[in-house]
């Protein structure tokens, strides 16, 4: 399903629709809206609907029938085709419940795209791009052993020691500037890949880092200038004091900066006419068929973990302060120099018998630690590993049918996938596209779980076991991105 491309001066419109739950035993500390622009040439038609919710469809408050529900009705009532209609999340996580009710979910959505296509008018396109690297990292660690330790709160982090590196990360900006034909701002689309995670520690609801960069950029630019946020190939990414315990949560100066780097990129954009062209096409991702081989695995280390437990003399209240004493002053852990120097002068060695039995039982103590966090991990990945199982299972099917979108408005070009895709999947796309100005609109149009790289799944990691898609999806997603990135 495609469109023409021929260049012409487009006409567009913006609007927003809040889509809050209206609860006030909930703390809201800013509204999640459904940003919608529409652009046409005449003869194609254009919605881009970014919405702050954390997917579209599948898990959490977006139900699996509001995307098939806003199409057709989209469709029906205002003519622009459903496979024109892009459908992105930003990914920002919640508390607990967050968005309208279902059915006024659609409403509202679909009362933003009306109004903004009732709203039309000449505007001039341009497409450019910024950077953003202060304060996203590559969640998931590689270890010396050549596995992948994921940063999250439900397991703790890996011994520094064991630590080999960081993973990839993007730290592009993709900025479409969408001015009036008189040079008056009408809309900044911005593509960032990131992980909206941090919010604040009372669990209010919040649109997040991205909804602070929006405000930002919507009140520096005035004039009814409408910011609207796409997540990008963020799967494997999170904000750099996420798992931070000295401070309050505080996501507003993240936001801030990537306001204001998403401005200066703006900034150096031209505007001018542009061709419109949209390729809606699907392909068939393979689903899982080794979680029965995982769950082996895990259950055989969970079992090797359990029989290397060994009893201690210590309890937390007596490992706590000898593990302080020791780390202190290693040399002399038990008393000053000077006592172990006077007791290697009468010939005696009872401070250093001392120390040896004790460092036996801090070594004991410390294995069994360890054994014990990696026991909750192993816990966390079966029942996950499970679940994914279920889910595949209950399918009936061996492939996923995933819809992949490509637009092209002028220099700006979006291809998009509904799995939350990893960085290094981005960036391959991104690197053999024909197109410059090659962004990717991850978590758009359904929602796939993750989708890691090939070489990823035997590391392990979080998104590596949150993932029912086999690993050769990859290769069948990156052959159909660019097929269409090809035809734009």
């Amino acid at each position: 399903m495609g469109s023409t491309d021929t260049a012409a001066i487009l006409r567009g419109g913006v609007a927003k629709s809040d889509i809050t739950v209206s609860d006030p035993a909930i703390l809201v500390h800013d509204p999640l809206f459904a940003k919608v622009l529409v652009l046409t040439d005449g003869d194609t038609t254009l919605a881009i609907i970014a919405m702050d919710v954390v997917a579209i469809g599948m898990i959490c408050d977006v139900r699996d029938d509001f995307l098939p529900k806003v199409r057709a009705r989209i469709e029906s009532e205002l003519g622009i085709p459903g496979h024109h209609v892009l459908v992105n999340a930003s990914h920002s996580h919640p508390p607990g419940r967050t968005l309208c009710d279902p059915d006024e979910l659609v409403e509202r959505v679909f009362d933003a795209v009306r109004r903004a296509a009732l709203e039309v008018v000449p505007v001039q396109i341009g497409a450019g791009s910024g950077y953003e690297d202060r304060f996203a990292i590559n969640r998931t660690l590689r270890m010396k052993d050549g596995t992948g330790w994921t940063i999250r709160h439900a397991n703790p982090c890996p011994p520094d020691e064991a630590v080999a590196g960081l993973g990839p990360l993007d730290p592009e900006i993709g900025v479409l500037r969408v001015d009036r034909t008189d040079g008056a701002p009408l809309a900044v689309v911005y593509n960032y890949a990131c992980h909206p995670l941090m919010g604040f520690n009372d669990g209010g609801i919040t649109a997040n880092f991205p909804g602070v960069a929006s405000q930002a950029i919507e009140e520096t630019l005035g004039d009814g200038v409408l910011a609207l946020f796409l997540q990008g190939a963020g799967g494997d990414v999170c904000d750099v004091l996420y798992k931070d315990t000295g401070q309050p949560r505080d996501m507003r100066p993240f936001g801030m900066m990537l306001g204001l780097s998403t401005l200066k990129a703006w900034n150096g954009i031209e505007t001018g006419a542009s061709a419109l062209k949209i390729i809606t096409e699907t392909v068939e991702l393979p689903r899982r068929t080794d979680i029965p081989a995982r769950l082996a695995a895990l259950e055989q280390e969970q079992a090797e973990l359990l029989a290397s437990l060994r009893g201690t003399s210590l309890n937390f209240r007596t490992f706590l302060p000898l593990y302080l004493k020791y780390a202190l002053n290693p040399d002399f852990p038990s008393d000053y120099s000077y006592r172990y120097l006077h007791n290697e002068a009468a010939g005696s060695a009872k401070l250093t018998a001392l120390d040896l039995d004790n460092r036996g039982f801090l070594d004991k103590y410390l294995h069994n630690i360890r054994a014990m966090e990696r026991l909750a991990h192993i816990q966390d990945d079966l029942g996950t590993l499970r679940g994914h199982q279920a889910f595949n299972e209950a399918s009936g099917e061996t492939t996923f049918t995933a819809e992949v979108m490509g637009l092209r408005i002028g220099d700006f070009v979006l291809i998009t996938c509904p799995a939350e895709v990893l960085t290094q999947i981005g960036l391959n796309v991104k690197q053999a596209s024909p197109h410059p100005h090659t962004f990717m609109a991850a978590f758009s149009n359904g929602y796939a779980h993750y989708g890691p790289p090939a070489d990823e799944y035997p590391m392990g990691g979080y998104e590596v076991t949150e993932c029912f898609l086999g690993a050769g999806w990859q290769e069948l997603y990156e052959q159909k991105a660019a097929e269409i990135l090809s035809r734009l």
